[in-house]
């Protein structure tokens, strides 16, 4: 029974890790740029979903749906305002720049969120109360509609990236952004398409975790360390990477918490499971699950 429990919480969280660390890997693989304020992105979704459904008394559905295209123009201003000047005008140290702009805007939003909602935890509202049995195991609401909400956002991206024009305009932007501009397609309209739904599915992600693991101002950091060890076991820009390292961490993650006897310590270790599992691939396998080997021209 035991196995049984940790096996469905670490697919159900596994879901969401998914759906975590795919924006982070989308906007790797289009813009090649690292985002280092995605878990504070991640926290802004947890609040906007909670001042929807709590404040403004929204049906939560309703609340739910209305933070997707609020979060995709958030991400699109974020990436005209703060990325798209410097890449036109083909700014030296152009990484460095974004390394120092997203972490800085990172430490903002963080600090933004201390004094609008104070440094207390929010309880978010799950889309549905109770639980559901399955035989003897018994899953909490909050955790089984995350989960199934994160598969359809999860499912539905997947089907846009591989079945659309739009979706296939932007991995030819990610192969190769010379090559997609000789053939017509707008690389900057791709860029900012990228970076619009990598802040949308982090935000997802953080309303979603906010009925498990409550909202505060640093609910981002922890879930960003772990959306960087997905993204770096599957492989830097992967899809498929990111969806197979995030159920592999949470697996790791789950079935690490009952390895000692005692439980108290047990889950206090949780977290440095994820650390240790990305030192071993970083020895092993730098390029990750499903990473190119070499590095392309």
């Amino acid at each position: 029974m035991l196995f049984l429990s940790q096996l469905a919480n670490a697919l159900v969280i596994g879901t969401l890790y998914a759906l975590m660390s795919l924006g982070l890997s989308l906007i790797f693989g289009v813009l090649k740029l690292v985002n280092f304020a995605h878990g504070e992105c991640l926290m802004v979704g947890g609040y906007l979903y909670y001042l929807l459904a709590n404040t403004l008394k929204l049906p939560l559905p309703l609340a739910l749906a209305l933070s997707l295209p609020a979060l995709f123009l958030f991400g699109v201003f974020l990436e005209r305002s703060l990325l798209r000047t410097p890449y036109r005008r083909k700014m030296a140290r152009y990484d460095e720049y974004v390394i120092l702009v997203t972490f800085a805007l990172g430490i903002f939003l963080q600090n933004l969120a201390l004094p609008v909602f104070g440094p207390y935890n929010r309880q978010a509202p799950p889309l549905f109360k109770g639980s559901a049995r399955i035989g003897e195991l018994v899953v909490g609401g909050d955790r089984l509609t995350g989960a199934l909400v994160a598969f359809l956002v999860v499912g539905i991206l997947l089907f846009f990236l591989y079945r659309t024009y739009l979706g296939k305009g932007l991995r030819a932007v990610a192969q190769s952004p010379g090559a997609a501009s000789i053939v017509g397609i707008k690389v900057l309209r791709m860029r900012a398409v990228a970076f619009g739904i990598g802040i949308t599915l982090a935000g997802v992600a953080g309303a979603l975790f906010g009925p498990i693991f409550l909202v505060n101002p640093e609910m981002g950091t922890s879930f960003a360390v772990k959306a960087f060890v997905i993204v770096v076991l599957g492989g830097m820009g992967s899809i498929k990477g990111s969806i197979v390292g995030a159920y592999i961490l949470a697996i790791v993650e789950s079935f690490g918490s009952i390895l000692l006897p005692d439980p108290s310590r047990a889950l206090a270790y949780k977290d440095a499971y994820g650390l240790i599992l990305l030192v071993l691939v970083l020895l092993f396998r730098p390029q990750g699950l499903f990473g190119e080997k070499e590095r392309r021209a």
